[in-house]
């Protein structure tokens, strides 16, 4: 469990959250209600000497995170005494020091300012396989199936490939956690990053430590045990938002321009993070139909029915439940790894703002569509939206079937391998139905919005697989730099039948880490809490609502007709949309007593001050009601050509294996 207290969350408080993702460090100053005060960003670097390989600095990371830092306290206007907390969160990315904290090389390079594997980094695939031949118990909670994406592969791949490295490592960190260790100096391991990418089972109800010493020995990481007594992994794991040690170091607390000795909280994984920023949100009394499962005032009912969906250059889905589910090829379940008390399952797509960058920057027609964003001063998404547009209106159909535009072009996207549920690193995608005719800017848009239909069949498939193996996920929490973009919000709501939930504040990962500093600094009882006072809602956007139509113009709210709640009653089935709970204050949706929902406590349904209805913008009313049915079939023959695209590849790739290559290489050789 997280740190306690009795305090109530001040107007007046605000914390730091602290961001590392794949190409920036983002800081941002928070209030404990959830708002932004200001926020700032620097770059990191990232190298990729050899195909597969993806590789940082941590000292490259630690200076862009003080400069964000310093940069947003000066923007705020507040004092540094002001500060209460700060919480870091970053990618699953593998760090090595050596002695006196010194950087050692992961690199085949053999600079030891490249101490950093990043998370996207494949280089491990063999020795992934290896571990996945040994069927080890612990394998259960990764889905079955450990990626090359994981620090165990990582780890052998280190000691196989560049032992000097080996050898001269003393710590290994996931990068959360080598932030809080630069930050404190005390070397506590986050439950999170453990429990999530090194294969720790934490032992419920027990203070002992929960890595197997069985599995590190057959997977030929043995010394860890035997020789370092898991000191060069952790020895000292803690929940997240609890407070390190003294906090901040006279150091650290330099660098960053803040007051030493201010608490900082176990840091978290960045796509975590994202989901304590995304799913203590309230919602509206009418989100979907009771009978489909409500549980009223209960906190973790509520929750077991959302997904929060963090989706920049790939994506994570996050689904948690009160119960232990095991999904084939989804990683987990993990206990208590984002909310405490509470099983975590995690499915990913490994690449999806980078394949759409890959697409079209690659695209003959990219140079057309940079000079049309730049004389319009506007996102190249923004651009090809509006294409996708005018290209259904002369099709004499605007907002129902631009779908339908790619009712010939199909788009698999496993461009960087599938992480769930195939589990398959090795995939790879394709696209199925191009023609001489798909040229300029028609072809380039028809290509993308193919793409984002494919990375939300996706989605889809993994939604399916979750709740085939009893999760009951419905709505879809959704942040990172894919929410602003409103077509891939309309596919994803479309093709999943779940309605998506956007954040007030769109930075939901630098507020889940805000979160925990608000944790550590005494301002909330539990995580919990703080997402409960801290997570708001903006805008709910249901299937078949005209949402990417709008292009951004605000609408006064429609109150859905009796006949327009049939209707999408009729096509979400499966998966149903369910109430959320009422209004988030503990009571029951149905309650005629103004008073009932006064509940006092820690969880979404009260604690402390009353927080009432959120202002959320609800994306209802179809544009051709009428035309919902027919989308959804569409949509069901696309996603059935989906399916069946993986099952071709793994065809051509069986066919292929069995073509030996041995020979026609010793004959170039010789």
């Amino acid at each position: 469990s997280s740190s306690t207290n009795n305090k109530q969350p001040s107007s007046s408080s605000y914390v730091i959250g602290v961001d590392v993702g794949t190409g920036s460090v983002r800081a941002g100053v928070v209030s404990t209600s959830g708002r932004f005060v200001a926020s700032a960003s620097r770059p990191i670097k990232m190298v990729n000497p050899v195909p597969d390989h993806y590789e940082q600095s941590s000292e490259d990371i630690w200076q862009a995170c003080c400069g964000s830092v310093r940069e947003a306290l000066a923007k705020s206007g507040l004092s540094r005494d002001e500060i209460k907390g700060i919480g870091f969160d970053a990618t699953c990315s593998l760090v090595a020091l050596g002695q006196d904290d010194k950087p050692v090389t992961i690199s085949t390079t053999g600079d030891d300012s490249n101490n950093v594997i990043v998370w996207m980094d494949h280089r491990a695939m063999d020795q992934a396989d290896r571990i996945n031949a040994t069927k080890h118990n612990v394998l259960q909670y990764v889905g079955g199936c450990i990626s090359p994406e994981m620090e165990t592969p990582k780890l052998l791949w280190l000691k196989e490939k560049l032992p000097e490295s080996w050898s001269r490592t003393l710590k290994f960190f996931d990068l959360a956690d080598y932030l809080t260790y630069r930050a404190t100096g005390q070397d506590t391991r986050s439950l999170c990053t453990v429990v999530c990418k090194w294969c720790y089972v934490p032992k419920q109800g027990s203070d002992d430590l929960g890595w197997d010493p069985s599995y590190l020995r057959d997977i030929g990481l043995g010394e860890l045990v035997d020789k370092d007594d898991y000191s060069k992994i952790g020895k000292d794991v803690k929940p997240m938002g609890l407070p390190i040690g003294q906090g901040l170091s006279e150091l650290s607390a330099s660098d960053l321009g803040l007051c030493v000795g201010m608490p900082v909280g176990v840091g978290i994984i960045d796509a975590h993070a994202g989901g304590l920023g995304l799913l203590g949100a309230r919602l509206p009394h009418d989100v979907g139909d009771s009978e489909a499962g409500d549980d009223g005032g209960d906190d973790e009912g509520r929750l077991q029915h959302r997904l929060a969906l963090i989706s920049g250059t790939s994506s994570c889905h996050m689904a948690i439940n009160k119960n232990q589910i095991h999904v084939p090829g989804v990683w987990g379940p993990y206990w208590s790894s984002m909310i405490p008390g509470m099983w975590l399952s995690e499915g990913g797509e490994s690449a999806t703002g980078a394949l759409l960058d890959h697409l079209v920057y690659t695209h003959a027609a990219s140079q057309e569509l940079l000079d049309k964003a730049k004389e319009a001063d506007r996102n190249i998404y923004d651009v090809l939206n509006d294409h996708v547009l005018a290209m259904a209106s002369r099709n004499g159909d605007v907002a129902n079937f631009h779908a339908t535009l790619t009712k010939d072009l199909h788009v698999l996207p496993y461009f960087h391998g599938n992480r769930s549920p195939r589990a398959d690193p090795r995939a790879c995608g394709s696209m199925v139905g191009m023609k001489l005719s798909h040229k300029g800017m028609d072809g380039l848009a028809l290509e993308y919005l193919a793409t984002i239909q494919g990375l939300a069949y996706g989605t889809k498939h993994i939604i399916d697989s979750m709740n085939a193996s009893g999760h009951s996920i419905n709505k879809i929490f959704i942040t990172g730099g894919n929410s602003k973009n409103r077509l891939f919000i309309q596919e994803h709501a479309d093709i999943t039948g779940c309605c998506i939930v956007l954040p007030r504040e769109t930075e939901a990962v630098i507020l889940g880490s805000a979160v925990l500093g608000a944790v550590a600094g005494g301002c909330f009882a539990s995580v919990v809490a703080a997402m409960s006072h801290m997570n708001h809602a903006s805008v709910l956007v249901r299937p078949f609502s005209n949402y990417f139509a709008r292009l951004g113009k605000k609408t006064t709210l429609h109150q859905p007709t009796t006949s327009e709640t049939s209707l999408a009653s009729s096509v979400l089935s499966p998966p149903r949309v369910v109430r959320d709970g009422g209004d988030g204050n503990g009571g029951s949706d149905s309650s005629s007593d103004p008073s009932a929902n006064k509940g006092e406590g820690d969880g979404f349904g009260g604690g402390g001050a009353r927080v009432e209805d959120e202002d959320v913008e609800d994306i209802y009313d179809f544009h051709r009601p009428d035309h919902a049915e027919a989308k959804k079939a569409f949509h069901h023959a696309k996603y059935g050509i989906f399916l069946v695209m993986y099952d071709h590849q793994r065809m051509y790739r069986d066919m292929m294996a069995s073509v030996s290559t041995e020979s026609w290489s010793s004959s170039a050789k010789a």
